[in-house]
C-alpha cells in the first residue's frame, strides 16, 4: 500500500526553514504576541489572498487527518473496496466490458505504481486504486468465464436424463435434486443446460447420489427481476452453475445406482461422498429430533434449511432470527470459539504441558481443524464459505502470533473472497455480513480501547457472579444492537423489510443458542461417530424448541416494518458513511456519521421512489394495478413468489382481486388444446361487446375476467386494459383496448389499432414491465433495456434457428403508429 504525501509547506510560511529563533521566541507572551500580528496582517489581506490561504489550510488539515490514517495503517483497509467497486463496475454494466481494454488498463497501473516510485504520494494512491478496480474488473471476467453456464432459453416440458449430483428434503415430504444433464428428449432441447434442479413430489424413498434416473420434467429459465430493479435471480444461479428449475410429472425412473456410475474424476467421487455424508448426518439428525425442531438443528450443521415448515420459517423471519439458520459467521465463530476455549480450558488443567507447549496455538489449530470439518459438511454455501475463510484467516493469524480480532484480518478475507467469486459483492449475504462484522469489530476495538476501571462487584466474590451474568446480556445486548443496526439498510434495501422487535428477540434467543444449542450440537457431533449423540441432540433439541417458541412469540407481536423502494443515490451513500465511521480513527469518519443519519433518515421518513400504476410479470400471467396501498390483479390467487415481491417493494398489503364474471353462453368457448382456433367475425363482435359490458361491472383500477379468457380494466387515465389466455381474442382485445398483455407467444409485437401489445414473445427479451399512466403518454420501465450479459443472454435465444437474436432496441412494445 503506498504512503500517502506529506503536507505541502504552507504559504503562511509556518513549514518553511528559516533563522532560529532566539530563546525568548518561546515564551508563551510572545508568541501570542506574533500570532496576533499574524492574524491581523491575514485580516488585512486581499480577499483573494485570504481564499488561497484558507484553501490552503483545508489543504493542510486534510493533509495531517491523511497522515494519521496512513500512520495507524488504514489505508490497506480500502483495497477489498477499489476491488469490490471494479467488480460492480463489471457486473453492471450494459455490455461485457472488453477484456482485452481491462487487461491493458490493469497492466499499465500496474507497471506505473511498481516503477514509479519517485511520483507523489497522491499519485501513487490513485494508481494503487485504479490498479485494483481494473483487477476487480478482470477477475468478475474471469468468474464469468470459469462459470459459462448454459442457461434455458424458454420453458419446456422434457424427459430429462442425468445423475444426481445434490438432494435436499422439504417439509411436505417433496424432494429437490440438483441433476447433471446427460441428454433431453421428446422433444431434445437444442441447448440444453448442463444443471438443472427439479423438485419431486411425495417421495418416500429418495434417489442416492450418484444415482441416474430419468423422467418427464417441466423446466423454466431461471426467474428474473419480479419489476425492474430488483433482485435478478438468473445472475445467482448462472454463477452457481444452475441452467434451469422444474418439476417432475411423477416419479423419475432409476436408470443405474450409484455404484454403477463411474465418477468422471478423483474431486467427483470426493464430492459424492462429502455430500452423501452430508445427507446421511442430516437424516440421523432429523430421525433423532422429528418435525421442526430436527429441520432446525439439521440446517445448523448441513444447511438444509428446505425442511422447516413455512410457519416457522416466516416466524423465525418476521422474529429477525433468521441469521442463526443459515451457517454464517455466527455459527462459524461459536463452534470454533467453542473447541479453542475448551481446548485451552482443557489444558489449563495440566501446568506443566501449560507451560512447556504453546497451548494456545495448539487449540488454535485443533479449532481450525473443526472449523474445517464443520465447512465440508456444510455444503459449501455461500454464507458458510465466506465465514469459513474469515474464521480461518483469524485462526491463522493466532498461530503466528497476530491479533485475531481486527480491521486488517476482515480486509483481508474480503480480498480472498472478492479474488475467488467477486459476484457475490452485489448479494445481501455477502454485504450483511461484512457490515456486522465491520461493526463488531470497530466496536470491539473502542471497547478494548476503554480505561477500564474496578467497580464494587468485581471487588466481591458474593457478588461477582452477577457481573459476568451482566456483562453476558450486556455483551448480546450490544452485539445484537450493533449487528441490527449495521444491516439494517440492507435489509431495506434488498427485502424492503425490516423486524421490529429483531432486538429483542436475538436478547432473548441467542443466550440459548450460545449456551445450550451449539456446545451440545458440537458435542453430539463428535460422539455421533461413536453412536453416543443422541442424548446431546435431545438436550440441543430443546434449546431449539425454546428458540422456535421465542421466535412465534415475538413475531405475534407485530411482525415486521415494510419499506418501498429506495432512491439510487442512498445505498452508496450508506456505505460511503459506514465505511468512514468504522474504518477510519481521525475526526473525518465524524463525517460518515453524517451520511449515516441522512441515509437512514431518508430510508425510514421519506417516500422512496416513484410508485408505478401498472405492472406486469415477465411472463405476461401475472398483471397487476396499483392504488395507494392496494393492488388489484387479473388472477384470484396470484403466484406468491412474484406478488409478494410487489407487495413488498411498493408497500401495498390489501389485494383486491378480480370480478368473475358468469359463463355467457354467446361467447365462443376455447379448450386448452384448440390453440389454431381462430374466431369468426360475429364472434369477435360477440366478445368485443362483452369487453365492453365487463367494464360496467367492475370498479375503476379493478379487473373483470371472463375465467379462462379475458380480463378487462380500465385505468385511473381512462384508458382500458385487457389481458387475453388466448391468441383468438387478440383482433377483439386490440380493438377494444389502449394496453393488450397476453403471456401467448405470438410473432406480432403490436397492434393494427395502435394500442400497446405486450406478449410473452416481448416480455421474455423485456423481462419485467413496470408503467407510469399519471401522464399523457405512459411511461414504460423494464427490466432488461438489453439482455447481452451472460446470465441474460439466453433471452434472445431462437431455439427454431439455433442462433441469438438482437436484443429490443427499444423501451418497450409500441405500436404501429409509434405510439
Amino acid at each position: 500500500m503506498p504512503n500517502l504525501e506529506a503536507p505541502e509547506q504552507q504559504e503562511d510560511g509556518r513549514n518553511l526553514p528559516g533563522p532560529a529563533e532566539p530563546h525568548h521566541a518561546a515564551t508563551p507572551f510572545v508568541s501570542r504576541a506574533k500570532a496576533e500580528q499574524r492574524e491581523r496582517t491575514q485580516d488585512q489581506a486581499p480577499p483573494v489572498a485570504r481564499f488561497y490561504l484558507a484553501v490552503s489550510r483545508i489543504r493542510s488539515f486534510v493533509w495531517r487527518l491523511i497522515e494519521e490514517e496512513a500512520a495507524h495503517g488504514r489505508a490497506i483497509l480500502f483495497a477489498p473496496i477499489y476491488m469490490g467497486l471494479g467488480a460492480i463496475f463489471w457486473f453492471k454494466a450494459d455490455i461485457d466490458p472488453p477484456p482485452q481494454t481491462v487487461l491493458a488498463a490493469l497492466l499499465v497501473l500496474a507497471g506505473s505504481f511498481l516503477f514509479r516510485r519517485e511520483a507523489g504520494r497522491v499519485l501513487r494512491h490513485v494508481l494503487f486504486a485504479g490498479m485494483l478496480v481494473c483487477l476487480g474488473m478482470a477477475l468478475a471476467q474471469w468468474e464469468s468465464w470459469r462459470a459459462s453456464t448454459v442457461m434455458l432459453d424458454s420453458a419446456v416440458t422434457t424427459t430429462v436424463t442425468g445423475r444426481i449430483e445434490r438432494r435436499e428434503s422439504y417439509d411436505n415430504g417433496g424432494w429437490r435434486y440438483v441433476v447433471k444433464v446427460d441428454k433431453t428428449e421428446k422433444p431434445a432441447i437444442r441447448r440444453p443446460p448442463e444443471r438443472v434442479t427439479i423438485f419431486v413430489r411425495k417421495q418416500a424413498e429418495p434417489f442416492n447420489l450418484g444415482d441416474r434416473i430419468q423422467g418427464k420434467a417441466r423446466l423454466t429459465p431461471p426467474a428474473g427481476p419480479a419489476l425492474p430493479d430488483l433482485n435478478d435471480f438468473a445472475f445467482s444461479s448462472y454463477f452457481n452453475g444452475i441452467g434451469a428449475n422444474g418439476f417432475a410429472f411423477g416419479k423419475p425412473t432409476l436408470l443405474s445406482p450409484a455404484s454403477d456410475v463411474a465418477a468422471d474424476s478423483v474431486s467427483d467421487k470426493a464430492d459424492i461422498w462429502l455430500a452423501g455424508l452430508r445427507n446421511s448426518i442430516g437424516d440421523r439428525i432429523r430421525r433423532t429430533l422429528p418435525g421442526d425442531t430436527g429441520a432446525f438443528a439439521a440446517s445448523l450443521v448441513t444447511d438444509e434449511r428446505r425442511a422447516l415448515s413455512d410457519e416457522t420459517t416466516e416466524a423465525l423471519r418476521m422474529a429477525g432470527l433468521t441469521h442463526i439458520i443459515a451457517i454464517s459467521g455466527l455459527n462459524m465463530a461459536l463452534s470454533a470459539g467453542i473447541f479453542y476455549i475448551g481446548l485451552r480450558y482443557l489444558f489449563s488443567l495440566f501446568p506443566g504441558m501449560a507451560q512447556a507447549w504453546p497451548t494456545k496455538k495448539i487449540a488454535a489449530f485443533g479449532a481450525l481443524v473443526t472449523l474445517t470439518a464443520y465447512y465440508l459438511i456444510s455444503g459449501f454455501g455461500v454464507s458458510a464459505e465466506r465465514a469459513f475463510i474469515m474464521m480461518a484467516i483469524m485462526l491463522v493469524a493466532v498461530l503466528f502470533d497476530r491479533p485475531s480480532i481486527s480491521l486488517r484480518n476482515v480486509a483481508l478475507s474480503a480480498i480472498v473472497i472478492l479474488s475467488l467469486s467477486p459476484s457475490q459483492v452485489l448479494g445481501p449475504s455477502f454485504q450483511m455480513s461484512y457490515a456486522a462484522t465491520l461493526a463488531l469489530v470497530s466496536g470491539y476495538t473502542l471497547w478494548k480501547r476503554r480505561q477500564h476501571r474496578e467497580n464494587i462487584l468485581s471487588r466481591s466474590r458474593l457478588l461477582s457472579p452477577l457481573l459476568f451474568v451482566t456483562r453476558f446480556f450486556g455483551g448480546i445486548l450490544s452485539t445484537s444492537f450493533i449487528g441490527g443496526a449495521s444491516t439494517a439498510i440492507f435489509s431495506i434495501e434488498h427485502f424492503h423489510r425490516l423486524a421490529t422487535y429483531g432486538l429483542a428477540a436475538n436478547l432473548a434467543a441467542m443466550p440459548i443458542v450460545s449456551v445450550v444449542v451449539m456446545p451440545f450440537g458440537m458435542a453430539a457431533m463428535l460422539l455421533m461417530p461413536f453412536g453416543l449423540d443422541g442424548p446431546f441432540w435431545q438436550i440441543t433439541g430443546e434449546g431449539l424448541e425454546l428458540v422456535i417458541a421465542i421466535a412465534k412469540t415475538v413475531a405475534g407481536w407485530g411482525g415486521d416494518i415494510t419499506f418501498g423502494r429506495q432512491p439510487a443515490w442512498l445505498m452508496p451513500t450508506f456505505i460511503a458513511g459506514f465505511l468512514l465511521m468504522t474504518m477510519l480513527r481521525t475526526s473525518v469518519r465524524h463525517v460518515g456519521l453524517l451520511l449515516l443519519l441522512s441515509s437512514l433518515g431518508v430510508a425510514a421518513f421519506g417516500s422512496g421512489v416513484p410508485k408505478p400504476d401498472l405492472m406486469i410479470s415477465e411472463d405476461g400471467v401475472l398483471v397487476a394495478l396499483r392504488q395507494d396501498d392496494i393492488l388489484a390483479t387479473n388472477r384470484e390467487r396470484p403466484q406468491a413468489f412474484i406478488f409478494e415481491q410487489w407487495q413488498r417493494a411498493l408497500v401495498a398489503s390489501e389485494h383486491q382481486p378480480p370480478t368473475i364474471l358468469p359463463v355467457d353462453s354467446r361467447l365462443p368457448q376455447i379448450s386448452k388444446t384448440d390453440h389454431r382456433r381462430r374466431l369468426s367475425v360475429e364472434e369477435q363482435g360477440a366478445v368485443r361487446k362483452a369487453m365492453d359490458e365487463a367494464l360496467d361491472q367492475a370498479m375503476q383500477g379493478s379487473f373483470a375476467c371472463q375465467k379462462g379468457a379475458w380480463c378487462v380494466a380500465m385505468l385511473e387515465n381512462g384508458a382500458m386494459l385487457v389481458t387475453i389466455e388466448d391468441a383468438a381474442y387478440l383482433s377483439p382485445a386490440c380493438d377494444t383496448a389502449n394496453i393488450v398483455v397476453t403471456p401467448v407467444r405470438l410473432r406480432l409485437d403490436r397492434c393494427r389499432s395502435g394500442a400497446m401489445l405486450f406478449t410473452g414473445a416481448t416480455l421474455r427479451q423485456t423481462g419485467s414491465i413496470e408503467m407510469d399512466l399519471s401522464t399523457d403518454k405512459p411511461n414504460v420501465v423494464t427490466a432488461f433495456e438489453n439482455p447481452q450479459r451472460p446470465w441474460a443472454r439466453h433471452r434472445t435465444y431462437n431455439w427454431r434457428t439455433g442462433t441469438f437474436g438482437a436484443p429490443i432496441v427499444r423501451a418497450s412494445p409500441v405500436s404501429d403508429n409509434g405510439e
